[in-house]
């Protein structure tokens, strides 16, 4: 039976932290990267395409060949929605993967700041029924705000990213405030 790690963020932009997580993954078969095309809780983030492409030339560089890229969330968007309803639920997620995947065990992956939003989240109890869910600490502590500050700082961030997602982030002026 194959297993599947779900790790969902906003990936804005994918960090070092985000790798640490994704190392203690690689005992999955496959581990699906899941940007959030619209926060739950209203945070601000870069277009879906920008933060895609970031992942991908992320995932390039970890040199993991487990681990890809999905844009379920985009099919699942309904932008037209009531305003409290348009981020896409990590319920609806789950379900939606486990159709395409049907003979699979999923795993939901969550970061130490979403493990004590859990109880908030759309049929959390539902979830737990399920699929798995596996809260995985970061083993660097480097968090995307941290990169988007020092941008806005205009500081290094080559320690917190891989070098693609630095580049990508440099030459299109993302993260600087206007």
């Amino acid at each position: 039976m194959t297993t599947i790690a779900v790790f969902g963020s906003a990936f804005n932009p994918p960090s070092l932290g985000h790798k640490s997580v994704i190392d203690s993954l690689m005992h999955f078969d496959r581990v699906l990267l899941v940007p959030s095309i619209a926060h739950a809780w209203g945070k601000s983030m870069l277009d879906f395409d920008v933060r895609c492409r970031m992942i991908e030339g992320f995932i390039d560089e970890i040199g993991q060949e487990k681990v890809q890229l999905s844009r379920i969330e985009e099919a699942l968007y309904q932008p037209d929605g009531v305003e409290d309803n348009r981020s896409v639920t990590t319920f609806d997620v789950l379900g939606a993967l486990q159709q395409r995947y049907p003979d699979a065990v999923l795993t939901f992956v969550l970061g130490p700041d979403n493990l004590m939003n859990f109880s908030k989240f759309y049929k959390a109890d539902e979830i737990v029924q399920r699929w798995s869910v596996l809260a995985c600490p970061e083993k660097l502590a480097i968090r995307s705000s941290d990169i988007r500050q020092r941008c806005i700082n205009n500081q290094t961030i080559a320690e917190f990213t891989t070098p693609s997602v630095q580049r990508y982030i440099q030459q299109k002026k993302l993260y600087i405030q206007q």
